[in-house]
This record gives C-alpha cells, structure tokens and sequence, in this order.
C-alpha cells in the first residue's frame, strides 16, 4: 500500500510539543482516518536524505518557526528536490512554511506580510477558481482557517491561481496544475492548537501592538481543516 509522505520542516514550541504533539502529529490526529503505519515522515530539515517515491501516493509539507526568506541549507535542497520530482505529479500540499516554500521552489516570492501577523480565526473566501478546484470545491465559499504566520507569497509562481484569500491575506491559498496546492491557513491546527501558539507569541504580541485578548476570542473550533485533508486523501487515492 502507497503511504502519505509528510515533509517535516522543523519542530514546534516545547510547551506545544508536550501537550499536543509536533507537526507530523497535528497532521496525522486532524486526518484520523488512515493507520499510523500509512505515512512516511521526512525529518528535511535534520538532512535526513529524501525517501523513495515510488511507495508515495501524497504529500504533505508541513508548516515551521523558519522563514523561507532565509534560504537555510536545507530550504535550498527541499526547493531542488521538489523541482526535481513535482513533474511526476503527485498529490502534493503545502501548509503556511510549506505553502511559501512551495511558491518560491516554483518561480514565486515571498517575504515579510507589510501589516505584521495573522494569528487566530480568520474568515476566508474562496474565489470563482475556488470553488471549481478538485480540493477546494470541498469548502463552502467562506469558512473558518486557524492561522499564525508573519510571512506571505508577494507574487505567485507562473501558471498559479488563488484559490482562497482574505482582507488581510491575498494569497490564502493557490493551486498548480491540478496538483499542486498551497495553504497559508492551517488546516492541521484546532482550537487549542491556536490558543497554544498565541499563548507562547503573547509578550511579542502585546509589544507589537496587537490586541491579544481579541485574537483569543476570535479562535473557534470547525472542522473545515478535516473536510480539507479528507479530500486530499481522496485525490491521492488513500
């Protein structure tokens, strides 16, 4: 049986990680519906050498505390590698780092979002190229996303299209040849996932300026990240 690669961009915060696991676990406890022995996780960023594909139906980049403007060893070798192996057309989806990461490998750009942070519950529309997409058509025209990030796609890889986007994110979501697929949002968090991450940025947020106790309240549980994933796995006949 072929198996879900997930592609681990780094680790996240101790506190975190105790409570709720780490990024593969996000990932593998929002998707609950395939065994444990059905993925393959990559560790890229500890340069652990890259895994067959011929055993892989999808692929999954996970979302990190690094920035892809930094462009660390690693980064540069994950972007050669997909550019290398995407023409075989795999199911592949990239959450927030693993979204920015995949507009860069691709002919895209990204940097620092010029109004700071999206952190909580957002609402996001889906536009016309939304709704007729394979994966996103799943989502109704507006739905909820979890979110925390500081850095954004400025301009889209050749040939991409947005699927998803917000007042504050123009670029929430976009797609590639009818498999490639990246999300700003995170599709992998809950409700206390998102608390989690406010609760360790809190001093930073407050000296940034940002009304904490507001972002609190805008978290809400959905299950618009499961509808996602479930659909992704579908597409990659798992």
């Amino acid at each position: 049986m072929k198996k879900l690669l997930i592609i681990k961009t780094g680790t996240t915060f101790p506190s975190i990680l105790k409570d709720h696991g780490d990024f593969e676990d996000f990932i593998i406890n929002r998707i609950g519906t395939i065994p444990y022995s059905s993925y393959c996780i990559w560790s890229v960023y500890k340069h652990e050498p890259p895994p067959d594909l011929v055993d892989i139906a999808g692929i999954i980049i996970t979302g990190s505390h690094a920035m892809v403007s930094d462009f660390e060893d690693w980064n540069v070798r994950l972007s050669d590698w997909l550019r290398e192996n995407l023409h075989m057309a795999i199911p592949t989806l990239g959450i927030c780092y693993g979204h920015q990461l995949l507009c860069q490998a691709l002919g895209g750009q990204v940097t620092y979002h010029p109004q700071g942070k999206e952190i909580g519950t957002v609402q996001i529309q889906q536009t016309e190229a939304g709704k007729n997409d394979p994966l996103f058509s799943v989502l109704p025209s507006t739905f909820l996303g979890h979110v925390t990030h500081a850095q954004t796609i400025l301009n889209l890889p050749p040939g991409a299209h947005i699927l998803a986007n917000n007042d504050f994110e123009e670029h929430h979501a976009f797609a590639l040849h009818d498999t490639i697929w990246g999300v700003q949002f995170h599709p992998e968090f809950d409700a206390a996932i998102t608390q989690a991450y406010i609760k360790e940025q809190e001093s930073s947020l407050i000296s940034e300026g940002y009304a904490v106790e507001s972002i609190k309240n805008s978290v809400t549980d959905h299950s618009f990240g499961r509808l996602l994933f479930q659909r992704f796995l579908e597409i990659s006949n798992l």
